[in-house]
């Protein structure tokens, strides 16, 4: 669920700063990680009052609107250029407008549980692709080793023995998409959006931004106007904008800043966890066996394929 533009170890922060109490971090791990995990319960019931869309362009909405007030307090202006603009609209689109919006379809016809599972397959997709894109990624055993497993967990939780009896194939297909999204736009930005000199917040409000302007033109063409508010899912989607994605990346910052990308990264592995717990025990969605085991296979994969090579000592002279 990852929206940050610019690369992880890259987070300014001022040496003049007077340090300032913080909540210890593991507890905004632990905040982050059910923020997270519930955002796939609070996308369903958004879509049971609005059309997926809808529920895209007023997750962005109030999303936007978080980053835009911490801006204000922390001074903050949005990145200049037109080259830096044109290339933060394809991050916005890839990173935000299109997954959003296909997690937002998939649920139509998938629990929440699977639709959080699916987008734990993202490590899998972008060690497929880091291995393509990025020449300073090299495949060794283990990671190679990972990718298999993890995909392999992924046949378990569709019950591919049974022929994918019972499954909706268009919500699996829109819910993985949407979770290859993420690691397309990662490589993407890494490509294009290093190295601008303009801080995570500004870049990632400027995304954001961008991303609502997407959505703000195609919603209309596509939905029309509900004949009634329907009070608990606009609920739910305020929840999902303000929280799962407004104040989620300002706790991801500063996760990344205090105790680096690797240990903030890990939460990516209690998002299904909590996804399918909140879909079964407040939603009531069922849960065979394949479900919970093959997320334990797709989450141990996915460990596997982030587990980097030793550096090798050069022997002194």
């Amino acid at each position: 669920m990852s929206t940050v533009t610019t690369p992880a170890d890259r987070v300014a922060i001022a040496p003049s700063a007077p340090p300032r109490r913080r909540l210890d971090w593991r507890l905004r791990f632990a905040a982050l990680s059910l923020i997270w995990g519930f955002s796939f319960l609070l996308i369903k019931v958004g879509t049971e009052g609005y059309a997926p869309f809808q529920v895209t362009l007023g997750r962005l909405l109030f999303g936007t609107a978080v980053l835009a007030a911490a801006m204000a307090v922390r001074r903050e202006r949005l990145p200049r250029g037109a080259r830096t603009w044109g290339h933060l609209a394809v991050a916005a689109f890839l990173l935000n407008a299109l997954p959003f919006s296909l997690f937002a379809y998939a649920e139509l016809t998938l629990p929440s549980t699977l639709a959080g599972i699916c987008n734990a397959t993202s490590p899998l997709w972008g060690m497929a692709l880091s291995l393509v894109a990025l020449s300073e990624d090299r495949p060794t055993r283990v990671r190679v080793a990972g990718l298999g497993l993890g995909f392999l967990g992924v046949l378990t939780v569709l019950g591919a023995w049974q022929g994918f009896h019972g499954l909706d194939a268009t919500g699996t297909a829109l819910a993985l998409l949407a979770s290859l999204s993420y690691p397309i736009g990662w490589i993407y930005v890494r490509r294009t959006l290093a190295g601008t000199g303009h801080s995570h917040l500004s870049m990632t409000g400027a995304q954001l931004l961008l991303a609502t302007v997407q959505l703000a033109v195609v919603t209309p063409l596509f939905t029309t106007l509900p004949t009634r508010v329907s009070v608990v899912p606009l609920l739910a989607v305020a929840a999902l904008g303000a929280l799962g994605t407004g104040l989620a990346v300002l706790l991801q910052y500063g996760l990344v800043a205090e105790v680096g990308p690797t240990t903030a990264q890990m939460v990516t592995y209690f998002i299904p966890v909590i996804a399918t717990a909140a879909g079964v025990a407040l939603l009531g969605e069922a849960l065979t066996w394949s479900t919970p085991v093959g997320a334990v296979i797709v989450l141990t994969g996915a460990a596997l394929t982030q587990v980097r090579p030793k550096p090798r000592k050069v022997p002194q002279p």
